[in-house]
């Protein structure tokens, strides 16, 4: 009985001490869990703390890169190469005529390629014979009437390049006349052919940092071979406020070393006289027609009055400088403000911070000829010559206009907003974010994305994204359904302009805004129309690509909601007729020659039903029709699937032949428009 004992006794204890291993393992694995975890914390602190001190250190650095960028101003600018009227001039020469495919022969069939196939008895051996014959000659006649089309589109092509090279002759024949006529006035010591070619001079020059404005004011005393003129100069914001900056572990944030006073007042003096001494170089190697025996320069800036509080113009700087005198400078190695008031005996306010104004010798209003002003108060503002600080301050104008609240945000650290408005309207109002982005060239979809996120972080109602260029597919498929709204440079002049206010895009010097798209091709019947039918009640945003291979030519050459048609008008949508849903009108030969595919898809449209897929996307087929709308046939495609938001209908394909087959598609997206055309190149997110 004893021993039965022991052995239960020894049994009990053994299970005990095989669950305080198991419980001592736990315990060991728990403590090397959490001490990998604070080796990971810690290591991610370091790395965030490194993040961070790099991100400081960039900023330093950018802030050191602008300043020595102004404190080179002038021996850069120097290096700029002279304005010179011919430079304007347009080259005549006309691209030969290159025919492309339609430059090869269709090749006619042989009769050996027509072989009779089979036949164990006479009858059925000239039978075949027979019917390989009917095959060549089958073959024979096509072969000719596809010739006789390859012809026809030959010599249309190259009559079509004869009349574009005529236009273009005309136009440049027409162009370069102007210039002569221009350059004439200039020899003759015509005022104001003087004015417009030294406006275009400075206005050409790349010598000026972008944001730097451009307004001038200028009259030629031809009397005493004078040119006088008012230039506006940066602002005194253009100087950095801040220093340096460094990251603050503590605290976790940044903070800003902000840069002395004096130092800050001395570089911005430095700069202006820069500036004075830059328009004087730009003007007197302009004159290569040696029309300038001096040039009166007044520099001013525009702000308020601190004796008035009106805003207006306050002269900074002013110089009479004789084209003699300034020749023998050597402006590369000389102290701006020394050479400006000593050398040319200029002067320059002391304390251009306090906009401490000097009175100018002589104004163009002074010289009683016409006085020509660009981009000043006489005109329409150039919103791309303007301050980027002033043009974020007429946006924030315009919100004011159209009824809100809006108040331009400090210039530095404003999380990547340039104004704030609120909307007071009730249920659609609320706070919004705007940016501002002055660019030329089309805004990437980037930009529209660091904006939904800056929406985000600060909880507003709504973002608006204004340019002055334009937004790609990308950006506007981008915005679909999220509370943001693009305004193109068009658009906001077109605002402006309803709201009392000034502004356009480009300027006299040659300074133009975006080329408008080239007019669609006239209907002379050389098109179809690709209608589009289908079942149920699902609404679809129908769009076309034009691609060579799986990547579509540009962002431009995406038809779909946001941009109708592409650049060349060979492909644009229509509005469609029973028992279409959607349609497309389609010039196959006036498709670009490096596009060899017209992609058709459909997409749910989000706005109108958010919560749909293409399972009722049924009984599709596109309809071919003719100018007239008539039908000529019908191409089936497929069906819709659940979980999918976007398909590829088909391609139309260009064959060598120069013919377009279709080829049915059918592969389905979840992701929606935006999966689809990331997939053909279309930068989306």
């Amino acid at each position: 009985m004893s021993r039965r004992s022991a052995g239960f006794v020894n049994t009990w204890a053994e299970v005990q001490r095989q669950r305080q291993r198991q419980y001592e393992a736990e315990q060991r694995r728990l403590r090397e869990a959490d001490r990998q975890a604070r080796a990971y914390q810690r290591h991610a602190a370091q790395e965030y703390k490194q993040y961070r001190q790099a991100e400081a250190a960039r900023r330093t650095a950018e802030l050191d890169a602008r300043v020595a960028a102004l404190q080179g101003l002038l021996a850069e600018g120097c290096g700029a190469p002279a304005f010179s009227a011919s430079a304007l001039l347009r080259s005549a020469e006309i691209t030969p005529f290159d025919p492309g495919p339609l430059a090869h022969p269709v090749p006619l069939p042989a009769p050996h390629q027509f072989q009779a196939q089979g036949g164990w008895t006479a009858a059925r051996r000239a039978q075949a014979q027979a019917e390989a014959q009917a095959r060549y000659e089958h073959a024979w006649h096509a072969a000719q009437a596809a010739e006789a089309q390859r012809q026809q589109r030959l010599a249309a092509a190259r009559q079509e390049h004869t009349r574009a090279a005529e236009a273009h002759l005309t136009e440049v024949r027409r162009h370069n006349a102007a210039i002569t006529e221009a350059v004439d006035g200039v020899r003759q010591g015509d005022p104001e052919s003087v004015v417009e070619y030294f406006s275009a001079a400075l206005y050409a020059s790349t010598a000026w940092p972008e944001g730097f404005p451009r307004q001038v004011t200028a009259a030629y005393d031809a009397a005493a071979r004078q040119l006088v003129l008012d230039w506006e100069l940066p602002g005194y914001d253009v100087v950095p406020e801040a220093k340096a900056v460094r990251y603050v572990p503590a605290q976790d944030q940044d903070k800003e070393t902000a840069r002395p006073v004096t130092q800050r007042r001395a570089l911005y003096r430095e700069v202006l006289a820069q500036s004075v001494l830059l328009v004087l170089r730009q003007l007197f190697a302009a004159d290569e027609y040696g029309v300038l025996d001096s040039v009166a320069l007044n520099g001013f800036v525009g702000a308020p009055d601190p004796a008035t509080g009106r805003h207006g113009q306050i002269f900074l700087a002013t110089v009479m400088a004789r084209r003699e005198d300034f020749t023998e400078l050597r402006l590369a190695r000389v102290d701006p403000v020394s050479c400006l008031t000593d050398a040319l005996r200029g002067q320059l306010t002391a304390r251009p911070d306090q906009l401490t104004p000097i009175r100018p010798a002589r104004r163009p209003r002074d010289v009683g000829d016409q006085v020509v002003t660009h981009g000043g108060a006489g005109e329409e503002p150039d919103l791309y010559a303007m301050d980027p600080l002033a043009f974020e301050d007429l946006v924030a104008e315009l919100f004011r206009a159209m009824g809100m609240e809006a108040v331009t945000t400090q210039r530095s650290n404003d999380g990547g907003v340039d104004v704030d408005a609120l909307d007071p309207a009730p249920i659609r109002g609320g706070k919004i974010v705007v940016q501002v982005k002055r660019y030329r060239n089309t805004v990437p979809p980037t930009a529209v994305r660091d904006l939904y996120g800056t929406v985000q972080d600060v909880g507003a109602n709504k973002g608006v994204l204004v340019t002055t260029s334009g937004f790609g597919p990308g950006s506007h498929t981008f915005v679909r359904g999220k509370p943001l709204e693009l305004i193109s440079g068009p658009e906001l002049v077109d605002l402006l302009h309803r709201h009392g206010l000034r502004g356009r895009l480009g300027d006299a010097a040659g300074r133009t805004a975006p080329a408008a798209p080239a007019p669609p091709p006239a209907d002379s019947g050389d098109h179809n129309v690709l209608g589009l039918t289908w079942s149920g009640t699902v609404a679809l945003d129908v769009c076309a690509l034009v691609c060579r291979g799986s990547r579509v030519l540009s962002e431009d050459h995406f038809v779909f909601f946001n941009n109708a048609r592409t650049p060349d008008g060979s492909v644009r949508a229509l509005t469609p007729a029973a028992p279409d849903r959607a349609a497309l009108r389609v010039a196959f030969d006036a498709l670009p020659d490096e596009a060899d595919r017209l992609v058709l898809v459909a997409a749910v449209d989000p706005e109108t039903d958010p919560h749909a897929d293409l399972a009722g996307f049924t009984d599709a087929c596109v309809r071919l029709l003719d100018p007239a709308r008539a039908e000529l046939g019908r191409l089936e495609v497929s069906d819709g699937r659940a979980g999918e938001t976007a398909l590829v209908l088909g391609s139309f394909r260009r064959r060598p032949s120069g013919d377009w087959d279709f080829v049915l598609g059918g592969k389905g997206y979840p992701g929606g428009l935006e999966q689809l055309v990331q997939d053909y190149g279309i930068e989306v997110e």
